[in-house]
């Protein structure tokens, strides 16, 4: 069975232009090492065993535990995986110049070869994120995405023990360093022997591209520098942005604030995420435009969305770097008490913004995602933040792919939303204590509509208008009479 699994696996490996059919004997050899085996027997496949790659990943890792070879544990299991696949993946130096030979007759050619290498060799774990459930809802502010997290597997308590005894290490220093790239992984820290990165010079420095394991979108992307810095946004980063777009037209890309709780999960690696599709707010009007004084060559827009969007159009890169350094410096040290916004408390920042780089044809776009991250007694999350009534849906940060659309809500929505849709038919259910109120209203709301078909669809409606209301609370100028008139004073101060 394991020499039916192996040749199979050398099959799609091959199928899926992984490697070459003269690197099989190659392969083979460097597999049956990992799995202690001195001999190969030769099989034939019948055209029913046919399995995908992760399929037969799995088959393959249960033998390798079963054999003794490796402990049942997670990040072992994880490990193992990934040194088999890094048996039919070609060095970082190939993978580039592939790449750059295709980017050179096409730039969306290469990120599609590059998004596939990293799909087949099972860096990006699309098995797992076929679990996820994702639906469009629709809004007044277009369709917003939703999608519950389900591809992340939770560890065992044993590997979460064996994780606290093992001996620190600081190499890599985060998951983003360029460290990672073929590095085996340990307890604790993700296996990346079948990682690979695309070297992509930005603004005079190194800076990498890879994708995320587990992509949330499109060729969801990740954009790092080589140097483990920190988090930051300036002009510098607008300009390295728009240079990205410039060279590969067909992505987005963007950066998380720079801030604790209107920032991403790593403020500790300068880094960006990117990709090839198009969210909700990328595709929202325009709400109202301005001119703004000494800059003839720059389109200003206020974007009709639930967060508070400048938005910059031109044809010259350098242009838009100036006016959106401009608003931002206006930005760091803007305050309106009466809506709340405090640049700083004492020495301590709060304002800064999302910057978002697209090109449109010939024009290139930036936008910037006015974000503030004061606290208060009565919010101690955060003031611009998900608000204590929405909390049972998206308690978490609002970082770049949520204000741009995507709702990433958190697992445990799966089970509880079955029990909500149970309650609104009036079935015996057990909804969680901090969805009482919501599901009660609901159930005020539908009961004379609500059947087995459509409930579900109901449900998840009601969940997006949930996503909504988030990103309003994350907006620091409401879209309410008071906040539009302070939107305007910002404006009129620049």
């Amino acid at each position: 069975m394991i020499y039916q699994l192996i040749q199979q696996l050398i099959n799609r490996a091959i199928a899926t232009q992984l490697m070459e059919q003269e690197d099989e004997m190659y392969a083979r050899n460097q597999i049956l090492s990992l799995l202690h085996l001195t001999e190969f027997k030769e099989v034939e496949l019948a055209e029913s065993s046919y399995m995908e790659i992760p399929d037969l990943l799995d088959l393959i890792v249960d033998y390798a535990c079963n054999q003794g070879i490796i402990e049942e544990l997670f990040d072992e299991k994880e490990i193992f995986l990934s040194k088999m696949m890094n048996c039919f993946i070609a060095r970082p130096s190939t993978v580039n110049q592939l790449f750059y030979d295709k980017y050179n007759q096409d730039p969306k050619a290469a990120t599609e070869y590059f998004y596939e290498l990293s799909k087949n060799s099972n860096y990006i774990q699309m098995k797992r994120i076929r679990k996820n459930i994702e639906y469009k809802t629709a809004t007044e502010y277009g369709e917003l995405d939703i999608t519950i997290n389900l591809s992340k597997p939770e560890k065992d308590p044993r590997s979460i023990a064996l994780e606290r005894s093992v001996q620190k290490t600081n190499y890599p220093k985060c998951l983003l360093c360029v460290e990672n790239e073929g590095y085996a992984g340990r307890i604790g820290h993700p296996a990346r022997s079948n990682h690979r990165m695309i070297r992509v010079n930005l603004v005079e420095q190194p800076w990498y591209l890879q994708y995320s394991p587990y992509v949330y979108y499109n060729e969801h992307c990740i954009v790092l520098s080589e140097k483990h810095t920190d988090m930051v946004v300036s002009a510098t980063s607008f300009l390295r942005l728009l240079s990205f777009v410039e060279k590969f037209p067909h992505y987005f890309v963007g950066s998380n604030a720079d801030l604790p709780i209107v920032g991403g999960s790593i403020l500790s690696h300068d880094h960006y995420q990117g990709g090839y599709y198009q969210f909700a707010m990328a595709k929202a009007d325009d709400d109202w435009t301005f001119k703004m004084a000494g800059y003839p060559n720059v389109e200003c827009s206020v974007v009709k969305w639930p967060m508070s969007v400048i938005r910059l159009r031109s044809k010259q890169v350098s242009a838009l770097v100036e006016a959106g350094s401009h608003i931002f410096d206006q930005w760091k040290n803007y305050s309106d008490e009466t809506l709340g916004i405090l640049a700083r408390t004492g020495d301590t920042p709060h304002n800064t913004v999302t910057p978002i780089a697209r090109k449109n044809e010939d024009v290139f776009e930036l936008d910037l995602v006015l974000r503030n991250n004061r606290t208060s007694d009565e919010h101690p999350l955060g003031i611009f933040h998900p608000h204590a009534d929405v909390h049972h849906i998206k308690k978490e940060n609002i970082g770049l792919i949520e204000v741009m659309g995507l709702a990433v809500l958190p697992a445990r929505l799966k089970d509880e939303l079955g029990e909500v849709e149970k309650y609104v038919l009036g079935k015996p259910s057990d909804v969680a204590d901090y969805h009482l109120d919501w599901a009660e209203s609901l159930k005020a709301c539908y009961q004379d509509i609500a059947n087995e078909v459509n409930v579900e669809g109901l449900v998840r409606e009601e969940v997006g208008k949930k996503f909504s209301r988030v990103l309003e609370d994350a907006g620091v100028f409401k879209r309410d009479e008071a906040g539009q008139a302070g939107f305007q004073r910002f404006i009129n101060s620049l």
